[in-house]
């Protein structure tokens, strides 16, 4: 089986990489070849810098299930690629999984040697029978699509943004743990979520209307607060029963206030009331 491949990490699957896909879909479709996705379990730079701690957008679980809605996809172990030239990598692929055509991103580099321009990649593949292509940069209105502007509009606690330019709500899954429990005294139980995956991106402190999947429901109101140590509270008012070492997703939707201090319990009551009534409020 003949195949055309795209090489990247391609962390939260955005617009940009959806760009690319939708190109290695349509050129697999016209060159009668299969498409393939290779990607790697872990970020690069974490074998190649010891001391870098990700923050990513995505699970590799979360990312191989959103790529794999695109092609046939190949998770590569990083540490026994990393020395390979960009030749001995394109080799590679054309020997072990039958690649005889590349599709590139506007700025994605590969191999040891770090070529710099597109026309190398297509001189080399062109000296193993492999065609090289490469795409001009996906931008949306004023942004230039990628993981990092993400990131950026997620810390900012810019939630619209960093949802449009991911094509879906933010998602983060975690375990319910036990709390305080303040929320339950004061008539608004919350589960108070620990992230699945430390390197996941948690959104900048805040309250927030979002989603949330449980065991039993999809797609329930609720809202989730992040407090300064980056604990994640969630109330979902439609919810009746114990969550504790349950796993849940929230979907952010929009972010609705920073975090405040209050002087009462009826104060923090009043709010939650407020916060209730504005994530089940018609749109």
């Amino acid at each position: 089986m003949s195949r055309i491949a795209t090489i990247g990490f391609f962390d939260g699957v955005h617009k940009g990489h959806q760009f690319l896909f939708e190109h290695l879909i349509s050129e697999a479709e016209q060159r009668e070849l299969e498409p393939l996705i290779v990607t790697f379990r872990h970020h690069p730079r974490v074998t190649l810098q010891s001391d870098y701690v990700p923050q990513l957008l995505t699970t590799p679980e979360e990312r191989q299930r959103l790529l794999q809605t695109y092609g046939e996809v190949l998770m590569l172990p990083f540490e026994e690629i990393q020395s390979l030239t960009a030749a001995d990598f394109m080799t590679m692929l054309r020997d072990t999984y039958g690649v005889s055509a590349i599709i590139m991103g506007y700025d994605h580099r590969f191999g040891s040697d770090r070529l710099r321009h597109p026309q190398d990649y297509r001189r080399i593949g062109a000296s193993l029978g492999i065609e090289v292509l490469t795409l001009n940069e996906y931008v949306e209105g004023e942004w230039h699509v990628s993981s990092t502007e993400i990131r950026t509009a997620l810390e900012n606690g810019n939630i619209a943004v960093a949802n449009e330019l991911l094509g879906r709500p933010y998602s983060l899954c975690g375990t319910v743990v036990h709390g305080k429990a303040l929320g339950r005294t004061i008539g608004f139980p919350t589960a108070n979520i620990a992230p699945a995956d430390p390197h996941k991106i948690v959104p900048k402190t805040g309250v927030y209307m979002a989603r949330i999947d449980t065991p039993t429901m999809d797609n329930a109101p609720a809202f989730v607060n992040i407090d300064q140590q980056g604990v994640i509270e969630a109330h979902i008012p439609s919810y009746k029963g114990d969550l504790y070492d349950r796993q849940l997703e929230i979907h952010f939707v929009q972010f609705l206030r920073e975090e405040r201090h209050f002087e009462s319990l009826e104060e923090l009551r009043a709010q939650i009331k407020d916060d209730i009534d504005s994530i089940l409020r018609p749109a």
